[in-house]
């Protein structure tokens, strides 16, 4: 799983949250997640398919969460932004080789069994969680 749009989504929505129900605009989220504001538009826009978020245009506008945040988990969040299954197998392994003939058939319960366990650890974690470590850490850093 080399994705990085899950981290950047919820890096988003703690953003969201930790403002306060102000909209935000894709700019200055932009600038929060150090990416171009493109990247950020297109998950925005799957986190808005997808119920997390809502966006106002224009003047003023930006986007805001749709829900609490203690209602949002990260695996809500994954569902949203992330495509395709979470491990895959290589390509066409040699069906000559008995190695290659059977090692999919060997790893597929295995990988089956991780993703379960992925969803289930995600599943457990909410953007409110997210924000209240943010907000300690900020916190103390301001005592440091």
């Amino acid at each position: 799983m080399k994705s990085r749009r899950l981290a950047a989504a919820a890096h988003i929505l703690s953003l969201l949250d930790f403002e306060g129900g102000r909209p935000v605009c894709s700019d200055d989220i932009a600038g929060s997640v150090n990416t171009n504001p493109v990247v950020v538009r297109r998950l925005l826009a799957a986190m808005s398919r997808a119920g997390l978020i809502v966006s106002q245009p224009g003047a003023g506008g930006g986007s805001r969460l749709a829900r609490p945040a203690r209602a949002i988990t990260l695996r809500d969040v994954y569902d949203a932004v992330e495509e395709g299954p979470t491990f895959t197998l290589h390509d066409a392994p040699n069906g000559r080789c008995p190695v290659g003939r059977h090692v999919h058939a060997a790893l597929q319960t295995h990988l089956d069994d991780a993703t379960t366990a992925v969803r289930t650890a995600l599943e457990a974690v909410t953007i409110a969680d997210l924000v209240t470590t943010i907000s300690t850490r900020v916190r103390d850093s301001r005592h440091s």
